[in-house]
């Protein structure tokens, strides 16, 4: 038979065991409990963020984003005007080549943009600037080298304004597929504004000192 004193041991180290064990799974409850809440705690925002505008394919776009892309629609709109009025009033195949090739490059960056555009809920004006209005009628009173001389000294006016655009656009855009299409069109842009410069000189046309 068992004695008293050795049952007694018996149930002691039973107790404890049970005890231990007990303490053991409250741990891995609170445990768990206090892992799965961290990894449900929500990520606060960064209040040092700048304003933002729709988010695109490529990420967040900020309201400077949405500015430049309706700054280019109007701008293209502009140059296809220009071209258009360039072939009717220009007597110099070299004028009327350039402004074929800068409306057709515009259309082109258009098409480019229009994606980011529709994301950005930005749409090309439906009728010109008051300034492009004003453009358009003087030239329409000119013609041959004057009207030559004046589109000439226009189109390289906003060109220069339009590749620096896209140089900071590349610099500060919010956009990773906008940072990158800025990029490689500022360097399409320059090479237009070369080839007007050239023309300029070609037809003795002094243009403006750049800024």
């Amino acid at each position: 038979m068992i004695s008293n004193r050795t049952y007694k041991r018996a149930l002691m180290f039973s107790a404890a065991a049970i005890l231990a064990g007990a303490t053991g799974i409250a741990q891995m409850q609170q445990g768990g409990a206090a892992g799965q809440s961290q990894q449900q705690q929500p990520q606060m925002p960064n209040s040092g963020s700048t304003a933002q505008g729709p988010p695109t394919a490529g990420g967040t776009t900020s309201i400077g984003d949405q500015v430049f892309v309706s700054s280019v629609l109007e701008s293209d709109a502009a140059q296809e005007q220009l071209g258009q009025l360039a072939q009717q009033k220009s007597e110099s195949p070299d004028v009327k080549q350039l402004a074929q090739n800068m409306a057709q490059n515009r259309v082109k960056l258009d098409d480019q943009l229009k994606p980011l555009a529709d994301k950005l809920d930005v749409h090309k004006p439906n009728k010109p600037s008051k300034k492009v209005r004003q453009e358009l009628a003087k030239l329409e009173t000119l013609s041959g080298p004057q009207f030559d001389e004046e589109y000439i000294r226009t189109v390289a006016k906003d060109n220069e304004r339009v590749v620096k655009d896209f140089n900071s656009e590349a610099q500060t855009s919010q956009d990773p597929t906008l940072q990158l299409a800025a990029k490689q069109d500022a360097t399409v842009l320059a090479q237009h504004q070369q080839a007007v410069e050239q023309i300029a000189q070609t037809h003795n046309i002094t243009l403006e000192a750049k800024k």
